[in-house]
């Protein structure tokens, strides 16, 4: 499926964090990754996202201002399958 791609903008790129925003359009996506960092997400829109991972996919409901962590490894895709944009920032710790 061809979807447009989730537009990432970097805030803050020093020896200790990334900050990154991350704006999906209706139907937007990451592309398939896998995260270098460890790295905790700050949701600033309330809904779900469809992760496409190696065991299949799976939606995870996010809620505005509600963080999470995950550790360095994870790699999936996501998707924003609402219609209405959907935003959050990603901030990735550098090891020290």
């Amino acid at each position: 499926m061809n979807r447009p791609g989730a537009v990432p903008t970097v805030q803050i790129d020093n020896e200790h964090v990334r900050v990154t925003e991350w704006r999906f359009p209706p139907g937007g996506e990451t592309g398939w990754h896998r995260h270098g960092m460890p790295y905790v997400v700050v949701p600033q829109t309330t809904g779900p996202l469809l992760l496409e991972t190696a065991e299949g996919q799976v939606s995870s409901a996010l809620r505005t201002g509600i963080s999470y962590y995950r550790p360095m490894g994870v790699e999936h895709n996501v998707i924003n399958p609402n219609s209405t944009e959907f935003v959050f920032v990603e901030i990735e710790l550098k090891q020290a």
